[in-house]
């Protein structure tokens, strides 16, 4: 049957306890509340998109506090800190939290001011830096550096490009203004890119002399000021050590907030919780003395959700089907083997009204051809034992990542199995290390085959599993149809092609291309291949049949039936895509040897002891990383394209319950 385990929750409550009810749900985070229906004269909707808004900035500034905290004040946490999930804390203490808000929100307040103070601090240290550079050319300069002249005499104080001398300057002059004949020139200072200069004439010649240089380039000086340059410099020095103290004492501030994070943190998941909560709340019919909640809750949830609520408030809940014509959120629930994969079909897509969840069929098959692909019992035990600790340690990480290192810990027990099964110990790093340093031949025999030593019977039986997948999947298919009572579907859709594919291989394994390519001859009774015959062809012509009763017209009819048989070659596709696990297979036994081969090539001195270690971690390490990525990638391909293509379609709508999930550092502790 089809994993659709909601039922419908309707809740009437009065509107004085609506903040208490809501942070209810959200806390135990087993309700979907969806959107009221249309208002009317008494029931409307609430507008909080400007609450909604202030609790979001709120949430934001708490971030942006975190981050300089961060910068000016590291936290010092363990390389595994990912893997320790959010801080659990209990009703009581979200309560005692929610009491030191307006304080929180001052220290964040601090923290942003202080973070703004040291922001301008800079800018202040870095213009007085550059006009001290600036002003260096010029502090062989006696005068203020915006000096005119005087009442008889104009004085010009700039640069010109490039390097020039006196000797070299006054004849450039005198042939921009020919009628320039009285001045004064020093050379203030001048390198490869400029010339500063202090010229100074009478007053009524200064209009030759200032046009005279400036066609040579003449520029005034970005520094303006009224003091002699080297008083100047003094005051900009000045200026650089109070800018550069207030960026310490500001700095100072902020690492005396640090204590404050943890509280800061909950500042920002209280308001992510407030802003969720908003944008329901303004969701909901109201009136002006009552409220209604409308949603879905997991059927095993609906009694302990009514109890809790009505003994706590006045209020009226009411659970019900969901009816036949309503699509219910799907929550998917199975054992703790079968729970690791549901994140696989979650990315496929969730299953549709009358499907089933194909995640307990869907996890053998999967831990099954994972192990086959990666294949290496060293690889598996360092899976197994790596996920199992990390499990046991961190007993509060992210459900999701939880539910993966499960995953890979059944992946790594299948891995075991089949690398024993292969005899692939760390590629041969078994007999390698007994020739290489203690000069004996030890043989660690394959309990089943070596399939470096016979690829083709690893590929045969890579069809074999494939076909098995592949034949299941297609019983999900006829589970599905018997279940729904469609008995000619089931007959063409499901008996005829387990007819037909069963007809066509048993044809199949005593002819001459099986033999070649499996090195085994086949002989079966001449009974089974009449059989067999008869068999496939009374099948096609039922598939051309009956395939599309539901078309009126025949000749349509036989020409869809005719498509769905050609159907057989996408059988044949999806068969030879198995062997794939031939190709990975090989990769991480043939890539493990070279491996070793290479760690033992100085032989057994000390140095290459040190290099055989070496190289055998790093090159172990890699091959694993690389092949667990392959063996990942595959064998969800094969569930995806060949497994779910039998029956599966997917693209159910997910249960998302109104909770705290959207918090990044704490989550509530389960209470009853």
């Amino acid at each position: 049957m089809a994993v659709l385990q909601t039922q419908k929750i309707h809740i009437c409550a009065l509107k004085k306890n609506r903040k208490q009810i809501l942070e209810e749900l959200q806390r135990t985070g087993r309700v979907q509340i969806e959107p009221g229906g249309q208002e009317d004269e008494i029931f409307r909707h609430m507008d909080t998109a400007s609450a909604c808004s202030a609790f979001e900035k709120r949430a934001q500034n708490a971030e942006a506090a975190l981050k300089v905290l961060e910068t000016y004040a590291p936290e010092k946490q363990s390389p595994l800190a990912f893997l320790e999930g959010k801080k659990i804390i209990s009703r009581r203490e979200y309560e005692n939290g929610t009491l030191e808000r307006e304080q929180v929100l001052k220290d964040i307040s601090a923290v942003l001011s202080c973070q703004k103070d040291i922001g301008e601090a800079k800018a202040a240290r870095v213009r007085a830096e550059a006009a001290l550079e600036s002003l260096v050319p010029w502090m062989s300069l006696d005068i203020p550096m915006n000096s005119k002249g005087t009442k008889k005499t104009a004085v010009f104080i700039g640069s010109l490009p490039g390097r020039w001398t006196v000797e070299q300057l006054m004849p450039a002059l005198a042939g921009a203004r020919p009628d320039l004949d009285v001045c004064s020139l020093e050379i203030l200072g001048a390198d490869r890119d400029q010339t500063c200069l202090f010229a100074v004439t009478s007053r009524d010649r200064a209009d030759i002399l200032e046009d005279a240089l400036r066609v040579n380039g003449f520029v005034r000086p970005q520094v303006n000021c009224g003091t002699v340059p080297a008083e100047y410099a003094k005051t900009l020095e000045q200026q650089k050590e109070e800018a550069v103290q207030a960026e310490r004492e500001a700095a100072e501030k902020i690492r005396s907030l640090a204590g404050e994070r943890e509280k800061i943190r909950f500042a920002a998941d209280y308001y992510r919780m407030r802003t969720e909560k908003y944008r329901v709340l303004g969701n909901l019919l109201q009136s002006g003395h009552v409220f209604f909640i409308e949603g879905f809750v997991p059927v095993d949830q609906g009694e302990k959700i009514r109890e809790r609520l009505e003994s706590r408030y006045p209020c009226q809940v009411e659970l019900e089907k969901v009816p036949e014509n309503e699509e219910a959120p799907v929550l998917l629930r199975n054992n703790s083997f079968a729970e690791p994969t549901e994140s696989v079909v979650e990315a496929f897509g969730l299953p549709q009204k009358g499907e089933i969840d194909p995640t307990a069929i869907m996890a053998f098959f999967y831990y099954f051809l994972f192990g086959l692909m990666l294949s290496d019992a060293g690889y598996g035990i360092l899976m197994v034992i790596v996920c199992a600790v990390a499990v046991k340690k961190f007993p509060n990480m992210d459900a999701g990542l939880k539910k993966m290192l499960r995953m890979f810990f059944y992946c790594g027990i299948s891995t075991i199995f089949w690398g024993v099964m292969f005899g692939g110990y760390f590629g041969d790093v078994i007999p390698v290390v007994a020739e290489t340093f203690f000069h004996k031949e030890v043989v660690v025999p394959a309990l089943w085959f070596a399939p470096l030593d016979d690829p083709m019977k690893l590929l045969m039986f890579s069809f074999l599993f494939g076909i098995i997948h592949l034949f299941v999947g297609l019983g999900a298919k006829g589970y599905m149809l018997a279940r729904d009572r469609d008995w000619m579907g089931f007959f063409s859709g499901v008996a005829c092609w387990y007819a037909l594919l069963i007809g066509l291989i048993l044809l199949l394994l005593p002819s001459d291309m099986f033999a070649s390519m499996a090195g085994v001859t086949i002989v079966l009774p001449a009974w089974v291949g009449t059989l067999a015959k008869w068999m496939s062809i009374v099948s096609a012509v039922c598939i051309v049949l009956f395939s599309e009763t539901g078309t009126k017209n025949i000749a349509a009819r036989l020409a869809l039936g005719a498509y769905d048989l050609y159907g057989v070659s996408g059988w044949l596709s999806d068969v030879l895509s198995y062997s794939r696990l031939l190709a990975l297979g090989l990769a991480t036994g043939v890539i493990g040897t070279v491996i070793n081969t290479m760690g033992s090539m100085l032989g057994g001195s000390v140095i290459g002891f040190i290099l055989f270690w070496v190289i055998f971690v790093v090159g172990h390490l890699l091959n694993m990383a690389i092949n667990l990525l392959g063996a990942y990638v595959h064998t969800n391909r094969l569930q995806f394209v060949e497994f779910f293509g039998k029956f599966y379609e997917g693209g159910g709508r997910p249960f998302r319950p109104f909770s705290a999930a959207s918090n990044k550092y704490f989550k509530f502790k389960e209470e009853e």
